[in-house]
């Protein structure tokens, strides 16, 4: 990238400026209005399960902008990746693509982990609520059957819920990997440069190893790996459309 004309801000594509301001301010408004009694901007914007009675469909959309505020770090790998590979994208897709592309992804990762949640929840609560109760998962088990659990169960469905732009992120990730499949990646610790379509392959193994073997359960990797299924299925589409300038240049 060449920064002579102009500063380092301004090279940065609209799009992708507009997204990092945007997770920058929220991620300080929820920290600043959170010392505030009865506002929580994670609470209302944050994706929540779809069964829980705090659930609102615009969620899909706005958990994408939040981020964990216990630590810096989240937003910060969010944004470096967005601004390490969503600078490139922008300029290749165009800003009305990319932005569709962008939220596309991060929708994808939302439903997906509402899905990851309707087939999991019963297996988190049921031994929690044994354990709390000092009843056996049989006997929960019989108890959610007869529908005499539902008060617990619902502030259990609210307890669910996610925030970040990761699933977008990783949409952006694959979107780079397929387009430039053989751009040499230098990622520490290796002291030698991955092309980029094996540094996404790598890192979506990474995230289904993870997710399978609840490795790090505090983190939505199958809303990772949705970001990317849902990319790499619009990227496949638009290669054979022709945005690309024709087929061929992909790893698929």
């Amino acid at each position: 990238m060449n920064y002579r004309r102009g500063n380092f801000w301004e090279s940065i594509p609209p799009v992708t400026k507009h997204l990092l301001i945007i997770n920058v301010l929220l991620w300080l408004g929820t920290i600043v209005l959170g010392r505030t009694p009865g506002i929580d901007l994670t609470q209302w914007l944050g994706l929540h399960y779809w069964q829980g009675s705090d659930f609102n469909p615009a969620q899909l959309i706005t958990y994408m902008f939040m981020h964990d505020t216990s630590s810096i770090t989240h937003l910060f790998f969010n944004m470096f990746s967005l601004w390490m590979f969503g600078v490139t994208l922008e300029r290749v897709l165009g800003q009305k693509r990319y932005l569709f592309y962008y939220l596309a992804c991060g929708i994808g990762a939302a439903l997906v982990q509402e899905l990851t949640w309707t087939l999991t929840w019963k297996s988190t609560f049921v031994p929690a609520f044994a354990s709390m109760n000092q009843i056996t998962p049989d006997q929960v088990t019989q108890l959610l059957n007869t529908g005499q659990l539902q008060e617990y169960i619902n502030v259990f469905h609210n307890s669910l819920i996610t925030v970040g732009a990761s699933g977008a992120v990783f949409g952006i990730l694959l979107a780079f990997g397929m387009i430039f499949p053989n751009m040499p990646m230098y990622i520490i610790p290796f002291p030698f440069p991955i092309k980029a379509k094996w540094m996404v392959l790598g890192y979506g193994a990474v995230e289904l190893l993870f997710g399978v073997a609840s490795i790090m359960s505090n983190v939505a990797h199958f809303a990772h790996l949705g970001g990317m299924i849902f990319g790499f299925f619009i990227i496949l589409y638009w290669k054979r459309s022709g945005v690309f300038g024709g087929r061929g240049n992909g790893f698929y």
